[in-house]
């Protein structure tokens, strides 16, 4: 059963008249409750949810400290798959094959998609992050970096909290105001919430059914194809033409067969099927095709190396083999690449923040610059590549 959808309008309306974000925290505090009477919500209903709310320091540390995120996929994807997890995952596939028989039926995603999102998010559920969620939203809300991703969750916590599913005291979660075993945003709960168990309440926290039918929902909601494919690793040949490759293009199963692609297991697609090839580490290192599926992934999380991450470990789940790591070429170190973003965003090109952080920015604007200066245009920077510039 759905909750929430009919209440999902009343989180949305209303413009906003005073400061976005900024200023003395009590003064903020007080904007979120004039926007919330404004919306609707009763006078008692907004003092008792928002009586405990502090601002939290920590929050800010940790937006702040992503290094995680620097690591290539190879060294990131090792550090997050292990043997007890690819052994825990498959013992939840058979402890909840008839939820994961259930979604499948219903929203065509495939177990292994939700079970590595599952553990990559909490480790299935053992540790689902101890900051306080409304604290975390407000202070990010607060700060003037993205108030508006963060806002507009603290009004669906406060829907949350009005139909007894948030507890502005003590529902905790991750930095960044994600709640439960996959961890979602409050409005994601509110807009694809699931009861998975039957007991007339989505509780994402302590219901593994609800976690997962949710997951499903949500992923539907994004644009998941049902039944149909999300990656594969296949072999590429040497004379491919490498600035076709990356995210951002896109030809048919059946012309990337004719220039020799081939899985490296089991049979690609239907030939109609568009894909892109990846090869996150440049042509000398691991290569997969991506498909439509593949995409949906970047609406769950914006960063290239944890979501081509989560895409493989889906596989291992079901059983694919180990990657072919193969021998690339060494990469840059953070400083380098920083070096690289400001090199390239002098050029004109946009790769958002100097963070040293390769992400699809980054990759686009070196695939071009590889490409104009006759240098293997596979979106994988070097120190060739940096030297050139």
């Amino acid at each position: 059963m759905r909750l929430f959808a009919p209440l999902i309008a009343l989180c949305l309306a209303a413009p906003i008249a005073h400061a976005q974000c900024g200023g003395p925290f009590p003064a903020f505090v007080d904007g979120l409750k004039s926007e919330a009477a404004a919306k609707g919500f009763d006078a008692a209903t907004i003092d008792a949810f928002f009586r405990p709310v502090r601002q939290d320091p920590k929050v800010l540390r940790a937006d702040r400290a992503q290094g995680v995120f620097q690591k290539p996929f190879i060294d990131f994807s090792r550090h997050l798959i292990s043997q007890n997890r690819i052994d825990k995952g498959r013992a939840m596939a058979r402890k909840y094959a008839t939820t994961f028989d259930r979604i499948e039926r219903d929203y065509g995603v495939s177990r292994g998609v939700l079970l590595a999102f599952w553990a990559f998010e909490t480790d299935y559920g053992g540790f689902q992050g101890d900051f306080n969620t409304l604290n975390a939203l407000t202070t990010l809300a607060h700060d003037c970096r993205r108030p508006q991703i963060f806002r507009p969750q603290i009004f669906a916590a406060l829907e949350l909290y009005k139909h007894g599913d948030f507890d502005p005291a003590r529902t905790t979660g991750a930095w960044a105001g994600e709640i439960g075993m996959v961890q979602m945003l409050p409005r994601d709960i509110l807009e694809n919430g699931i009861d998975g168990d039957g007991d007339g309440h989505v509780r994402l926290k302590t219901s593994a059914p609800d976690a997962l039918m949710s997951g499903a929902k949500m992923l539907s909601s994004l644009g998941w194809r049902a039944g149909e494919p999300w990656l594969q690793e296949v072999r590429v040949p040497d004379t491919l033409d490498w600035s076709l490759t990356g995210p951002g293009q896109t030809l048919s199963v059946a012309q990337w067969a004719q220039m020799g692609v081939r899985p490296r297991e089991g049979k690609l697609a239907k030939d109609t099927l568009s894909a892109s090839i990846i090869l996150p580490q440049g042509r000398n290192g691991p290569a997969f095709i991506a498909y439509p599926n593949f995409q949906v992934y970047f609406e769950w999380n914006q960063s290239f190396t944890y979501v081509l991450t989560a895409a493989y470990f889906a596989n291992r789940l079901e059983g694919a083999r180990v990657y072919d790591a193969r021998n690339p070429e060494p990469g840059l170190t953070g400083a380098q690449m920083k070096e690289l973003q400001r090199r390239l965003k002098a050029k004109g090109y946009d790769v958002g923040k100097i963070d040293g952080i390769l992400g699809a920015g980054t990759r686009t604007a070196a695939q071009a610059e590889q490409k104009r200066l006759g240098l293997p245009a596979d979106a994988w920077p070097t120190t060739a590549l940096l030297n050139r510039l």
